[in-house]
């Protein structure tokens, strides 16, 4: 099968690429795996028109939106491989079916991985976050938690007084040197030293290794991401290093280094969030209409 292009993600900056090229009267495949990095997230805040809805709820209707479009395909599958060059690129699907297309659209965001301590993952989207603009308001100014992974721990632990009562839990991860102790005091910050044995209760409680234990309305912390799919690695297209892990380099209209690519939301940018990857997946899209009507930027 032939098409103009190929999305690869069917999440929000996915589906958001996919509705311009719809529009744009081209064919269009989206591939999907049905992994949403924010599927463990009961309520999606931030996003103007659809503040407090389930992710869920809002990839549903965004999908059936853009599958209204009769130039629009969808396959539930994952992209095993990517080959080719600009106007013929080849994507198969772990099925070992192969589609065709002109352009592609790297939209399959990243995998997180979270930091290793008892309790966090079954917590993780319901009382451990990453995003504080994203959970931080429905904490209600209450007992924050942030959970050290690496030095750019600093960054949550000076942001997240604004949204209730800071408490740093080092955990081993670093040791802020005195500059940093003054910043996290001028913002009222508590630091916890003792390392964290585990999180428990219903909701989430420190318990620290010296017996102590410590109840929170919330927690965030930093992950680990690195990108969901192999497909960028294997077109070459190349990458940066972000605060958080490795995203595809792209320009202004969302073209990687690889004429014909295109990149869009958590794999294409440092941070991310609902909003920004809807913002991102629109210019992905205009930039792949973009390219095949005027020629690719690469060469």
């Amino acid at each position: 099968m032939s098409f103009d292009a190929i999305v690869v993600g069917g999440s929000y900056a996915g589906l958001s690429a996919a509705l311009q090229l719809a529009r744009a009267r081209r064919k269009v495949l989206v591939m999907d795996s049905g992994q949403r990095r924010n599927r463990f997230a009961e309520h999606s805040h931030g996003f103007l028109g659809q503040d407090g809805r389930a992710p869920g709820a809002i990839a549903a209707d965004a999908r059936a939106q853009v599958m209204a479009y009769p130039t629009v395909e969808w396959v539930d599958a994952t992209a095993a491989g990517g080959s080719g060059v600009v106007n013929d690129f080849i994507v198969s699907a772990e099925s070992g079916a192969r589609y065709q297309a002109r352009r592609i659209v790297l939209a399959a965001g990243v995998v997180d991985t979270l930091p290793d301590v008892p309790g966090l993952a079954e917590r993780w989207g319901k009382h451990v976050f990453h995003c504080p603009y994203c959970h931080g308001y429905e904490l209600d100014q209450g007992r924050i938690g942030v959970l050290a992974s690496s030095e750019m721990s600093m960054h949550h632990a000076l942001m997240l007084p604004d949204w209730g009562s800071t408490t740093l839990f080092l955990n081993g991860a670093f040791t802020p040197d005195a500059d940093q102790l003054m910043q996290l005091m001028q913002r009222g910050v508590t630091i916890e030293r003792e390392p964290i044995r585990q999180l428990s209760g219903a909701s989430i409680e420190v318990e620290l290794t010296d017996g102590r234990v410590i109840p929170l309305d919330g927690m965030f912390t930093l992950t680990r991401t690195s990108p969901a799919s192999p497909l960028g690695a294997q077109l070459g297209c190349a990458m940066e290093d972000g605060p958080m892990g490795p995203f595809l380099q792209t320009d202004m209209f969302k073209e990687t280094t690889v004429s014909g690519v295109f990149a869009c939301g958590d794999v294409a940018r440092a941070t991310g969030s609902v909003a920004l990857a809807v913002g991102d997946g629109a210019m992905a899209g205009v930039g792949a209409h973009r390219s095949l009507m005027f020629g690719t930027g690469h060469g």
